[in-house]
């Protein structure tokens, strides 16, 4: 039909429950048609969303999730509809088909990249609250996330603490599982940030002005840091002042910036602020305010020289002709580089990187495994992990992880994840044959060292040449018993590993020789809200590939678990469970009667809830 002079009108009209658009359509050969859409409703909720939750609150931040996973809906909303849409009856011109596409690639684009960020996000929240075992508190994993959750400076860290003491209060309850681990992340963030004494609990950062409340310190007294007033201001490459104790923390925790600016600091040196420091103590005197007494810091000085006293010391030993010796440095190295940051920095800056690198080639299996846990605290240090791997010592740490001692092996693979997470170390890993080891031990491993390969081999996998050596490496079959092994704890690990092979042709075919679906779909039914969550994911990522594996799927019952995720799983579990019920009821491959019919409900502005009404043919007559 001819559509030159084609005219549109719409118009509001509901039906079904839910608003729609009629398009009335008046084409050039005078035939008239309506199209009925959701696309209108769905862009009114767009903005309603907008509207209702642009304007969050400060101490609501929290609340960025829940909002987040209502932009996702939203998105499936607008691929929905624009899915649905009769283009051939618009008559529309192949340009605007062509930017409809293009909007729907770039929906299905950013879905794609959220579900990444989101397996990233989960599997750093469960090494940083892994118990009982400090090696993975990597400050690169608590950096990022202190990033994604947009706690990583000052201003918003002191007013994430002020909310969660509120929180906390509120709840009248210190020792609360779920408050605990909010506190005790919120300090790690703290203490990566360089601002140690800060405690989210004690509020000890009010500390000094509470000896004086019915003074007002002038603003400019109090150190940007610690809102204490300042006793040694000194002044940073960008002109900002800052107590001396404070910025030489935030600078030794290999910080390059202004806490204050964010500016890149040209150099590291400080100068006394002595105008600002005569004001302050003017001020104090008119004001009889005593100041704080540093003479902690003073001792901290001297205990810093006698401190690198004792490295230059050991750093020389490690290459002493005497074996005793050499065992003495390495084991108080070790010691050294586990207690802080400052030490770990300190170590690499006085030369101890290289001869370390050395006696991992020594015969002595104690020795390996002291150096390799050595290598292990150091690469925490983000420099570090690049000298690490500069100075070769991955080949040797990839060896000691296949013929090494149980701990170090374990040490091994998590030294390997800690490297791993800079990306030229994850092509690095690759290429010298690392990840075969790190599936031997996820397969034959003890559970902390099974821990270890699941979380390096996670973060190798996001590369895609290392999916397909993990895939030829044989990772599937030791992945599906971790899943059916409940005891172990890791099924959360696995899945979000699964996931990543998923995306490959490999990893699909790999997982099509095994009864992996039977396994998904019994973790969908019985499994933790997690669990469900991540199984769901798997089942989705395999289903739009491949037809085959949604049939096993139904075959196995996966229906009522989906349609119970989509009315109260967790809300990714929720998107993921409509996406995956939207794909059967399109997929030629499945018979409608076993389908049977949707009934879509929109409520909540953004949430769509699917459920699936199965109808089988012999019930029909029922019904």
């Amino acid at each position: 039909m001819g559509a030159e002079s084609e005219t549109t009108e719409s118009s509001l009209g509901v039906g079904s429950g839910e608003e729609v658009v009629t398009l009335n359509i008046r084409c050039s050969n005078g035939s008239k048609f309506s199209v009925r859409t959701s696309l209108q409703a769905t862009v009114e909720a767009f903005k309603a969303l907008l509207v209702q939750n642009c304007d969050v609150p400060t101490d609501q931040q929290r609340l960025i999730c829940k909002v987040m996973s209502r932009f996702h809906g939203v998105y499936d909303k607008l691929n929905q509809a624009l899915d649905d849409m009769p283009y051939e009856k618009l008559g529309i011109s192949e340009e605007v088909k062509e930017q409809v596409e293009l909007m729907c690639m770039q929906l299905k684009r950013a879905k794609r990249r959220t579900d990444t960020q989101d397996i990233e996000l989960a599997m750093d929240m469960m090494v940083v609250f892994s118990e009982n075992d400090d090696r993975n508190a990597d400050n690169a994993i608590l950096e990022r996330l202190a990033i994604k959750l947009e706690l990583h400076t000052i201003a918003d860290l002191k007013t994430e603490t002020i909310a969660v003491r509120k929180l906390v209060n509120k709840k009248g309850a210190h020792t609360v599982e779920s408050n605990k681990k909010i506190v005790d992340l919120l300090e790690k963030f703290i203490h990566i940030a360089g601002i140690e004494e800060i405690s989210v609990l004690d509020n000890p950062v009010s500390r000094s002005l509470e000896k004086c409340r019915s003074l007002l310190i002038p603003n400019e007294f109090l150190c940007p840091i610690t809102l204490e007033i300042m006793t040694d201001p000194v002044i940073v490459a960008t002109g900002q002042t800052y107590e001396r104790e404070s910025i030489q923390k935030w600078l030794n925790s290999n910080h390059r910036t202004c806490p204050k600016t964010g500016q890149s600091l040209a150099h590291m040196s400080l100068a006394p602020n002595f105008a600002l420091r005569n004001l302050i103590l003017q001020w104090c005197e008119n004001n009889n305010f005593e100041l704080p007494r540093k003479d902690i810091y003073d001792g901290c000085d001297n205990s810093s020289i006698a401190l690198t006293e004792e490295i230059s010391s050991l750093v020389q030993n490690l290459s002493s002709r005497e074996l005793d010796i050499q065992r003495e440095a390495i084991v108080k190295i070790r010691m050294l580089s586990k207690e802080n940051p400052d030490n770990r920095i300190l170590l690499a800056n006085m030369g101890a990187i290289p001869p370390l690198i050395k006696f991992l080639l020594y015969p002595d299996s104690k020795i390996q495994e002291h150096t390799v846990t050595t290598l292990l605290n150091l690469s925490l240090d983000e420099v570090n992990k690049r000298l690490i791997a500069r100075e070769g010592a991955i080949p040797t740490i990839i060896e000691i992880l296949q013929n090494g001692t149980d701990e170090a092996r374990e040490n091994s693979a998590a030294t390997l994840f800690s490297l791993s997470m800079l990306d030229e170390n994850k092509v690095m890993i690759g290429c010298l044959n690392g990840i075969p080891p790190l599936v031997d031990l996820l397969r034959t491993g003890t559970i902390r060292g099974k821990k270890d390969a699941a979380t390096a081999l996670f973060n190798l996998s996001l590369n895609m040449l290392n999916k397909s050596r993990a895939i030829k490496a044989g990772i599937v079959p030791p992945l599906l018993h971790l899943l059916e092994d409940k005891n172990l704890g890791m099924v959360d690990e696995a899945l979000s590993i699964l996931l990543l092979l998923a995306s490959h042709p490999e990893g699909r075919n790999e997982i099509g020789k095994l009864a992996l679906i039977e396994t998904l779909v019994e973790i969908i039914r019985v499994g933790t809200p997690k669990n469900k969550e991540c199984a769901t994911a798997v089942l989705l990522e395999l289903g739009l590939k491949n037809s085959s594996f949604v049939l096993a799927a139904l075959q196995y019952g996966v229906y009522d678990h989906l349609a119970e995720i989509a009315r109260c799983g967790t809300s990714r579990a929720q998107r993921k469970a409509n996406s995956l019920l939207q794909h059967m009821s399109k997929c030629e491959h499945i018979p409608r009667e076993t389908i049977g019919m949707w009934v879509v409900s929109y409520f909540d502005s953004s949430v769509v809830v699917v459920t699936l009404l199965i109808l089988e043919s012999s019930l029909a007559p029922n019904l």
